[in-house]
């Protein structure tokens, strides 16, 4: 986890990102809006940044995945310029696209990673009970995403790891917001 230092030159007050990391149908849209729910009760602003969301505003014509990830990247970086305390990035699966949204970030931000995982076969239920689920409801698909998931997840280094088959979604919020520095 990186360590937190105060704005000098832009007098926003503390930032915060928490990155949800995971593959596909892992669950990381649920816990966002479940970390954001539990911090906009207790009267925090929050932003949820979700990569689907973003590559939904280009679909059907949307090209190339590069594209959005780039643009959630830049979403998530500008979210941050703004006195928002705390930013939650959904999304990313792999090193690459993580690297992806921390080129936005500066280094006076709070990064959290927080890694979420689940086994495929619950991800497929996950997937095949979603009607707003399109090409991750194929099992070929979803396969391989999730191999490509486990071939990279060991260079990911999370802050904080957690399997949703395990823990309800508010127990992992609960335990990230304990993570995350407190907002002065």
């Amino acid at each position: 986890m990186n360590a937190h230092r105060r704005p000098q030159d832009n007098g926003l007050p503390m930032r915060r990102l928490v990155l949800i990391i995971g593959p596909i149908a892992s669950g990381k849209s649920t816990l966002a809006e479940t970390l954001a729910a539990m911090l906009r009760s207790s009267g925090e602003a929050v932003v949820v940044v979700g990569l689907d969301t973003v590559a939904e505003m280009a679909l059907p014509t949307l090209a190339d995945w590069t594209w959005a990830h780039e643009v959630h990247g830049q979403l998530v970086g500008a979210w941050l310029e703004k006195p928002i305390p705390t930013v939650i990035a959904e999304g990313p699966e792999t090193p690459e696209e993580i690297e992806q949204i921390l080129r936005h970030v500066g280094s006076e931000v709070h990064v959290q990673k927080v890694l979420i995982r689940a086994r495929y076969e619950t991800a497929l239920a996950r997937a095949l009970s979603d009607p707003s689920r399109g090409l991750s409801k194929d099992p070929d698909f979803l396969r391989r995403m999730y191999q490509r998931f486990e071939e990279t997840r060991t260079d990911i280094a999370p802050d904080l790891e957690f399997d949703t088959e395990e823990l309800t979604s508010n127990d992992i919020a609960k335990e990230i917001i304990e993570g995350l520095p407190k907002l002065r």
